[in-house]
């Protein structure tokens, strides 16, 4: 247990880096909107392509939230399960 926490303090355990984009079905996905956005992309004007960068990053930063927030509660969940086994 405590090589696990130690590893997981140290950066040596990173969850979302090893699950995201690991499925056939993902990856399909993902390959699929790439392709749609940068058709879209070259189509736009340079200010319709600003505002897409902006959305773009807005996008990012939710993805980002709701995986920590996945990430918060699926850790505690898995602790409840722990203790629960205890008893």
């Amino acid at each position: 247990m405590k090589n696990l926490l130690e590893d997981f303090w140290y950066g040596n355990i990173i969850p979302h880096e090893q699950f995201i984009g690991n499925t056939t079905e993902i990856k399909k996905l993902n390959d699929y909107i790439l392709r749609h956005r940068d058709a879209l992309h070259e189509s736009m004007t340079p200010e319709q392509k600003a505002i897409l960068e902006k959305y773009d990053d807005c996008l990012t930063e939710l993805h980002a939230t709701l995986e920590k927030d996945v990430f918060i509660y699926a850790f505690r969940l898995g602790a409840h399960f722990t203790l629960s086994s205890l008893f």
